[in-house]
């Protein structure tokens, strides 16, 4: 993911570097969630149409059928590759717990300098790929699931707006930051088609408006 660059000159190139990523330290928040960039809004209108629409049912379900934060890289499980990601001058520990940094959470745009304090969330949540389709699946493909770090699926945000959000769909729940909506429910769509989720009728009706918006 990290771009490296070449030789002497680029000295020169890091100075200047330094000083623009400063200003925008001084224009801007404190730091920027990383989450993988959603497909475009048109691609997220012609996945949306390829979904199929089916009532969900959360028989059966249980967090546990989920098992979430494996081991991603070295010895940083799934909330703390996140947290390294998402996060602006994040320092760890030899366990790769985050002992200090700043996290921006793009569903309200509050700035947070303790790990404790944020949440990572699952865009689409766990209980609603269950009701929609993840009932299904094994248990290998479900903690596939459970810790994509791939797939614009993990966020880093504040800890009591995701647990306000819950299992909710964007047919009752949205970011507050409205300038972020697009974003997730490009991201919401993208997931859903990507695990060849369904959706329901009003889970359908809200992103159809909201990305006639995008």
């Amino acid at each position: 993911m990290s771009k490296f660059y070449a030789r002497r000159r680029l000295s020169i190139l890091g100075a200047l570097t330094a000083l623009i990523a400063s200003v925008a330290v001084l224009n801007g928040p404190s730091a920027s969630a990383a989450l993988p960039t959603p497909v475009s809004a048109a691609t997220a209108r012609s996945y949306l149409s390829q979904l199929t629409v089916a009532t969900e049912s959360r028989t059966g379900y249980d967090r546990d059928l989920f098992p979430t934060w494996i081991t991603i890289s070295g010895t940083c499980n799934t909330r703390e590759y996140i947290l390294k990601r998402d996060g602006s001058n994040v320092v760890t520990n030899s366990a790769c717990t985050a002992t200090s940094g700043s996290w921006y959470s793009p569903y309200d745009g509050a700035t947070w300098t303790a790990a404790s304090d944020v949440d990572i969330d699952h865009l689409v949540p766990l209980a609603e790929a269950w009701d929609s389709g993840a009932s299904a699946w094994t248990t290998a493909q479900r903690q596939a699931f459970a810790n994509d770090v791939t797939r614009p699926q993990l966020l880093a945000v504040t800890d009591n707006v995701n647990q306000s959000k819950g299992d909710q769909d964007p047919a009752t729940w949205m970011p507050s930051l409205t300038s972020y909506r697009c974003t997730y429910v490009r991201a919401w769509v993208q997931v859903k088609y990507y695990y060849d989720l369904s959706v329901d009728s009003a889970e359908k009706s809200a992103l159809t408006g909201y990305l006639a918006n995008c």
